[in-house]
Parts: C-alpha cells; sequence; structure tokens
C-alpha cells in the first residue's frame, strides 16, 4: 500500500478518518468538536503530529534499507514505487475488487454440476461485497455503541431542538415584520410615525362616515367613552379588520389595508378618546371599561379596639 499510495495523501486521509470518527462519538450540537471542546482540537493536532512522524521515520528506514540493496535489487524496487506512484495499480486493484478466476484458470472452480452442458463455476463472493458487508456490520456495532449505550442524542431530540430553534426566530421575525400581526399580537402604537400613517388612512378612508375629528357622522363618536362593539386597541383592531354589525355596520378594511396600516389606523382612532369634536354626535353603545387595566383595590385593615376595664 505504502508504493500504491504517496505520504501526501495517506496522512490526510488517516487524519479525517480519525477526525470523522472523533467527530461521531462526541455529541457537540451544532458547532464541531475540536470548536466546542479544545482538548479534541489538541488530541488531533497531536495526532497529525503522530502521522507525519511514522510517514518520516518509515520514510528514513526505506532509504536506508534502500542503500543496502544492490544495483539490481535497488532498481527494481523504485520501478515498483514509480509504477504505484503512477496509479497504474488501478487495473490490479479493480480485478482482486471482482474476486473473479482469469478465464485461462477457470478449470480449478469448476463443479461437477452439468445442466444440458451448462457448467457451474465455484466463484467466491465479490470482495467489495464481502468488505461492504463487513463495513455494515461495523457500521451497526458503532451505531448501537453511540446512540443505545451512551445515550447519545437522536432524531427526537434534533427535532424539539430545531422546533426550539424555529419557535424562536419566527418570534425574532414577528417583532420586524409588522404585517404579521393580528387581534392576538397587535399592541397600542404610541411613536408619531405610527399616528400620522394612521391619520393619513383615516383622513382617506374614514372621514366620510366618522367626521376629520372623529366627532360622528353616519358612524359613531369616536371620542366619548361608548363603544358598540368594545374599546380598546383588539376590539378596534378586529372591528376595522372584519367590519361592523351585520347589514348596517362599517365594511370589513382587511382586503383594503395591510395589518399594520389596520394597527396604525386603530391606534390613531383611540388617540381621539378624549378630545372635543365640533359636533358631536350621541353617545352609542355602552361605556367600555378594560378590564384587564383595573387594579384590585387594596384589601382594607381591620382595626379593634379595646377598651381597658378597671379592676375593682
Amino acid at each position: 500500500m505504502r508504493k500504491l499510495i504517496p505520504s501526501w495523501v495517506r496522512v490526510p486521509i488517516v487524519f479525517f478518518i480519525i477526525f470523522g470518527v472523533v467527530e461521531f462519538f462526541i455529541d457537540s450540537g451544532d458547532k464541531p468538536a475540536f470548536i466546542e471542546y479544545p482538548v479534541v482540537l489538541l488530541f488531533l493536532f497531536l495526532v497529525l503530529l503522530i502521522l507525519i512522524a511514522i510517514e518520516a521515520i518509515v520514510g528514513a528506514l526505506e532509504n536506508v534499507m534502500l542503500h543496502k540493496l544492490d544495483e539490481e535489487a535497488k532498481a527494481k524496487f523504485l520501478a515498483e514505487k514509480e509504477s504505484g506512484f503512477k496509479f497504474t495499480w488501478l487495473k490490479e486493484t479493480y480485478t482482486k475488487l471482482l474476486g473473479q478466476k482469469p478465464i485461462e484458470e477457470e478449470g480449478e472452480i469448476i463443479l461437477d454440476h452439468n445442466y444440458d452442458g451448462i457448467k457451474e463455476l465455484d466463484n467466491n463472493l465479490p470482495p467489495w461485497w464481502l468488505y461492504g458487508f463487513y463495513i455494515t456490520i461495523v457500521f451497526a456495532a458503532v451505531y448501537l455503541l453511540r446512540y443505545h449505550v451512551f445515550d447519545a442524542g437522536g432524531q427526537f431530540d434534533e427535532l424539539e431542538t430545531e422546533l426550539a430553534d424555529a419557535k424562536a426566530a419566527i418570534e425574532e421575525y414577528k417583532k420586524t415584520a409588522k404585517d404579521l400581526v393580528d387581534i392576538n399580537t397587535v399592541t397600542l402604537l404610541t411613536e408619531a410615525g405610527d399616528l400620522n400613517a394612521g391619520k393619513d388612512i383615516f383622513n382617506t378612508n374614514c372621514v366620510a362616515c366618522h367626521m376629520a375629528d372623529g366627532g360622528g357622522g353616519i358612524g359613531p363618536n369616536l371620542t366619548d367613552e361608548n363603544w358598540i362593539l368594545g374599546g380598546g386597541i383588539k376590539n378596534v383592531f378586529k372591528t376595522v379588520s372584519e367590519g361592523g354589525r351585520s347589514g348596517k355596520g362599517m365594511i370589513a378594511w382587511k382586503s383594503q389595508l395591510k395589518p399594520s396600516q389596520i394597527a396604525q389606523v386603530s391606534s390613531y382612532l383611540l388617540s381621539l378618546q378624549g378630545t372635543t369634536p365640533a359636533n358631536p354626535k350621541g353617545p352609542e353603545g355602552d361605556v367600555w371599561v378594560d378590564e384587564s387595566a383595573e387594579t384590585e383595590a387594596p384589601a382594607e385593615t381591620e382595626t379593634t379596639s379595646e377598651t381597658e376595664v378597671p379592676v375593682e
């Protein structure tokens, strides 16, 4: 093998085989083992030094032996080494992997069976097939030790990790993707840019029914505390998105406005509460109270007074 494959090919091959085995047996998560555990990097470095040292020692021994050979033996050795380096060994290797006898030697493996003149050869299993079978046995043993003896993370663990990472990525994405907002995630916007954008949307689409100052016309007054379908950002967002009362309420704007725009206009019209319109419409609906904002009243403390009775 040494004369077939040069040292500059052998060393990387052996090193990466060892590297692969180390990575397979050490569970280091998403990072390579040599990054997660510096001792592994030190181990691989030592392995590389040992491989280089072995190649250097064996090469030196070959040179010593070469000087002891006579000219004919030396020439034969160098010729075989040069022939192997040129990869002329591929044909021989291919023939060996087939595991077949040459035609001129097939007489040695002919069986006595004769079926209408057809004879059978007693060929062995091809070495490539046999070695592949042995490899599967070794792989099964390694797999058994890794996952059933040393309890390495399996597919279910990887799935749970990936699901957790995906959930975190989605939550992070939602922070910047405003159009993913819905009734469950909408919050009251207070930034001047959002309120100005909401005002533009309101002036374009809502003033015909609610008036520019929110005092109401065909639609209800938006400046008082009464709401037909509930106040607060979530209820208002739902009303704007899905529409008002069936048959006589506001149309659904979800087909014309993006979720982020609905959140902006809902936040803007809530900012009109408490203002004084020029010609306010009478209250409609019920006074809406945000129950989530209510705080519990402090519990009353009972005070007792004791009256001392003089003892006669």
